[in-house]
């Protein structure tokens, strides 16, 4: 129900020299007033950012406070080519130049990344649960665009993604400190508390300290059944607001060991704590609350509403420990990194109207009333996972600029992931009694529990790389690299319950049980990852290059589909779909980086074409309520991205970034009933938007000796349209009920809605458009601001969210209303 507050006005803390979001690089400022030179690790060698013969972005941390970015999908709307498919707090999903096979579920625990993200030298990527990080005390965040195999291996596919944070320094005690207070219009308030501390411990040590907590302000509402009658609710339902809050907590250590000048020791641990009580995610439809039954009271969702019978959310907790070790031994650098992950994610969903909409399926013929009771039996589902990642990589890399600058080195990973999946009916047993059907699943006295599922998975990953760099002359450079991989998978699989098991025997009673089912799996392979790269250097200030590279996306195991709840069609096109193989992209580009105007003005730009075999498409097999992974054999995706950034003058600064592709299959995939699920020749990659952009304008107003600055800061950000799921873009797929298309879904007439009903909406996503606009006061010490973002309260949806094939829920993911705010910060 949309409701507005008297929002509290704000300070945020930033500085307007530089840009939130364009590339700020980059030659030494032999002028006053020219860009700064901006230092990355891209190629894992410290290089200036306009001399990596690929393209690359950077964003610092005074330009992501300035941007007003507070997590990964703020950032990506901010970079040209990256785009994130944002699940919700803990669960976005990257893609970078329109390269993503769907939508992950959270019930897809063998789904590999396309995009790598990494936090300094460590993998942390997870296909859906990658670590939502608080943006606190980096350095830099990077975006690598295109395919990072060689140097980077599984996993960067379509590119990488690296948190950079601020290193302890010897020598020098430093603290960092600020904070925010935040309303949210239809919402609550949020705000957070962040400290960094650097301290030396003697001469040769340093150690640094970073401590956070982060309130997520809740704004979405829950209509609620068993509540008295509201103004704007019906009798027998309740309305709970802001029910999508959640805490972010975490701390960093990192110590820094010199005992000589050529070894240098860094070891970290790192923890953070994710809590949410909900999903920011507005119904369309749900068969347990809507406007169109008639034995059942009518329920109208309003904006920035879901109807929700039980709690839900999730916990995220991770914990990741790492050791970084350098050894110079003049001619070369000797590099170890050692780093284990421990992940435990539990995500708790309200599949009420899930599991209803199958007991009426099932119980509700023609001597069951169309509102039986049965249907709104409260169903919590649990997804839990446990996730242990060991890695190791050493490498050995020639120091300073040689006529020919090499890197080798190897890799080994060792993941272990423990995944389930139950769902607990009270009451359920009770109904496949009555109605005499098998109970649902009761081993070890778990009773009531139409779906159990436990997964165990052991992937083992080899890999040897290298890469060098021949300068021929001082304008022309040739770069070769190549990466061979093998890995393994294992998968252990235990399933059960009416949902899912194959072997419910007909009757009643504890003597038929739908029993445990065992179903092991393996798959495993090898392949290379190769680069080249050509640079050229016409002027001091211009570098022409052009490169083609392969990446990979490694292979896995389906579960087995529910059988029991799918269609006899739904039988046919999803069943048989056992592996799939190793997604493989072949990158071919050509760009130019160049500043021009003493510096003052930086233009990048690259066009690209990439094509990929063996597509990795996700598809959700329909009624069955069960995901698959499918191969689509070839896909494509084209495009131009390019960035500017402009320092005129002490007061000024302008920035635009944008990217505009073209991403489809190229090919089909057909079963006996026809095209599978969406797959489609010339059908869109879903999740990336055709075309995205940002500008920027800055603003600075030097003041008199030992006064603050003013500062002021507009930023604008545009996404074009998408798709979530290859199934949407099917004709009819946004239609539930009626005789059209068969791609609509099958209308459940639970509480009286008439047979004839049709319910539609569209499931292209559409374009959005946000500002943000923050000033204030700094001096070099402290900074206050106040920022307002999403000025226009603009409620974007930025995926679809359904349930059973759309017949039992759709609705659609959005982001949060205007938020303003106070920002404030202080160094000593």
């Amino acid at each position: 129900m949309p409701r507005t507050r008297p929002a509290l006005i704000g300070l945020a803390l930033l500085n307007l020299g530089s840009l939130p979001f364009v590339v700020q690089a980059q030659q030494p400022a032999e002028q006053p007033g020219a860009l700064e030179e901006v230092i990355v690790t891209a190629t894992k060698r410290r290089v200036n950012l306009q001399d990596v013969p690929f393209s690359v972005s950077s964003t610092s941390q005074e330009q992501i406070v300035n941007s007003g970015a507070m997590n990964m999908v703020d950032l990506a709307r901010n970079n040209a080519g990256l785009a994130v498919a944002d699940l919700g707090p803990g669960q976005s999903q990257m893609a970078i130049r329109g390269i993503s096979s769907g939508q992950v579920i959270r019930d897809q625990p063998g789904v590999k990344e396309q995009v790598g993200v990494y936090l300094d030298e460590s993998p942390i990527s997870v296909a859906l649960f990658t670590p939502d990080l608080e943006l606190f005390d980096l350095d830099r965040f990077e975006v690598l665009r295109g395919p990072q195999g060689t140097l980077f291996g599984a996993g960067s596919e379509a590119g990488t993604v690296r948190y950079i944070t601020a290193q302890p320094q010897l020598g020098k005690t430093q603290i960092l400190t600020d904070a925010s207070f935040e309303d949210v219009t239809h919402g609550d308030e949020g705000g957070f508390l962040r400290a960094a501390i650097n301290v030396p411990l003697g001469d040769e040590v340093a150690a640094r300290f970073v401590a956070y907590y982060h309130h997520l302000a809740g704004f979405i509402d829950a209509v609620s059944p068993y509540g008295p009658a509201g103004a704007d609710t019906p009798a027998g339902f309740t309305v709970n607001r802001a029910i999508n809050s959640g805490d972010r907590t975490g701390a960093r250590l990192a110590l820094l060991i010199k005992p000589s000048s050529e070894l240098t020791i860094t070891p970290r641990i790192v923890y953070q704590k994710l809590d949410t009580n909900g999903y920011p995610r507005v119904d369309i439809y749900n068969i347990l609350a809507n406007p169109y039954t008639t034995t059942q009271p009518a329920v109208t969702m309003g904006d920035l509403t879901q109807y929700r019978q039980q709690p839900d959310g999730l916990t995220d907790d991770f914990t990741l420990a790492d050791v970084k070790v350098d050894y110079d031994t003049g001619p070369a650098t000797l590099t170890s990194v050692t780093s284990y992950t421990h992940r435990d994610v539990q995500v708790l969903r309200d599949a009420t109207q899930l599991t209803g909409s199958v007991t009426f399926d099932v119980f509700g013929d023609a001597s069951v009333p169309p509102d039986f009771a049965g249907v709104r039996t409260s169903s919590p589902l649990y997804d839990r996972t446990h996730l242990n990642v060991l890695s190791e990589e050493v490498r050995l890399a020639s120091n300073g600029k040689q006529q020919i600058d090499w890197l080798v080195g190897g890799f080994f990973q060792h993941v272990g992931r423990h995944y389930g999946q139950d769902l607990p009916t009270p009451g359920y047993d009770a109904l496949n009694t009555e109605f005499g059907l098998p109970l649902g699943f009761n081993p070890a006295g778990l009773y009531d529990t139409p779906f159990y599922s436990d997964l165990s998975y052991t992937l083992k990953q080899y890999a040897a790389f290298g890469e060098a760099t021949w300068h021929a002359t001082d304008q022309f450079s040739v770069t070769a690299g190549l990466r061979y991989y093998k890995y393994s998978e294992d998968k252990s699989l235990l399933f059960g319950g009416v949902f899912a098991s194959q072997t419910c025997a007909a009757g009643t009673g504890v003597t038929n049980p739908c029993v445990l089912v065992a179903v092991p799996g393996s798959t495993d392979a090898s392949g290379t990852s190769p680069r080249l790269i050509l640079s050229y250097k016409p002027a001091a200030d211009v570098d022409l290059y052009a490169q083609a590279s392969r990446g990979f996306r490694l292979g896995g195991i389906n579960d087995p589909i529910n059988l029991p709840l799918c269609s006899a069609q739904d039988r046919v096109i999803f069943g048989g779909y056992g592996t799939w193989k190793d997604e493989t992209l072949w990158d071919y580009e050509a760009g130019i980086k160049s500043q021009w105007f003493d510096r003052r003005l930086t233009l990048n730009v690259a066009a690209f074409y990439e094509n990929i075999d063996n597509l990795q498409a996700t598809a959700t097999a329909g009624t069955c309520s069960s995901r698959l992974t499918i191969n689509v054999p070839t896909a494509r995706s084209e495009g131009v991205e390019a960035e500017l950034s402009a320092h005129p003058n002490v007061n000024w600064d302008f920035g635009i970034s944008a990217t505009v592709l073209d991403a489809k299959l190229t090919s089909s995939v057909v079963s006996a009933a026809g095209v599978v699920g969406g797959l489609q020749d010339g059908n869109r990659l879903p999740t990336a938007p055709k075309a995205q952009a940002a500008g920027n304008v800055g603003f600075t107003l030097p003041s008199a000796a030992g006064s603050a600055d003013f500062f002021a800061n507009f930023t604008v950000q545009y996404v074009g349209s998408s798709y979530s799921q290859f199934e949407n873009e099917e004709p009819g797929w946004g239609q539930i009920g009626g005789a059209g298309d068969p791609n609509g879904a099958r209308l459940i007439t639970y509480g009286g809605v008439p047979a004839g009903t049709v319910i539609s909406f569209n499931p292209l996503l559409p374009s959005y458009t946000l500002a943000n606009l923050r000033f204030g006061f700094k001096t070099e010490r402290w900074q206050a601001a106040l920022y307002v973002d999403n000025i226009t309260d603009k409620s974007a949806e930025l995926a679809l969210d359904y349930e059973r094939g759309r017949s039992a829920r759709v609705g659609y993911l959005t982001n949060q209303p205007r938020t303003v705010g106070l920002y404030g910060a202080y160094s000593f």
